[in-house]
């Protein structure tokens, strides 16, 4: 799957992998924490151990930023975990995350930035620590929440 992001195609057919792709790719893999999985089929895989290797794809191309769509949607606990932990490894490698999410609770501490978003339309735009707010994410949602700070990342309770 690594491999595959080399050629865009999902799967390998009858690509001329060089050693150095191959090396990439094992390096890749080893940064993701995967090299226990690379054997396995992708429909054997849990949702979260299949994200890693949809990343890896990304990653053999030492993108400037990767770009993340509601990527823990479907995640146990555990899975979470492991996933918010890798994101943080991307992070401090120095490649950019752009995370699309309803929950700030995805939002790992590397992310200095927020965007709020609302019916389409920007409406906050700063650093995290002035956005995520109890105003600003009750007005967003609608809702009267209370933000919490622990070890980095945000929380909203309900008040």
């Amino acid at each position: 799957m690594v491999l595959s992001g080399f050629f865009g195609s999902i799967g390998l057919f009858k690509e001329n992998i060089s050693l150095k792709m191959k090396k990439k790719a094992k390096e890749i893999i080893e940064f993701l924490e995967i090299a226990h999985l690379k054997d396995r089929k992708m429909n054997e895989m849990s949702s979260g151990e299949a994200r890693r290797f949809l990343i890896g794809r990304a990653l053999v191309h030492d993108p400037k930023a990767l770009i993340l769509d509601e990527p823990t949607n479907s995640l146990d606990l555990h899975a979470l975990y492991k996933f918010s932990n890798i994101l943080r490894k991307i992070a401090k490698s120095g490649t950019s995350i752009i995370l699309v999410t309803h929950n700030i609770s995805d939002i790992i501490p590397e992310i200095r930035r927020v965007i709020l978003m609302k019916d389409g339309k920007f409406c906050n735009d700063g650093p995290k620590e002035s956005i995520l707010t109890d105003r600003n994410i009750s007005n967003l949602f609608g809702a009267p929440v209370e933000i919490k700070r622990k070890g980095g990342y945000y929380y909203a309770l309900r008040k």
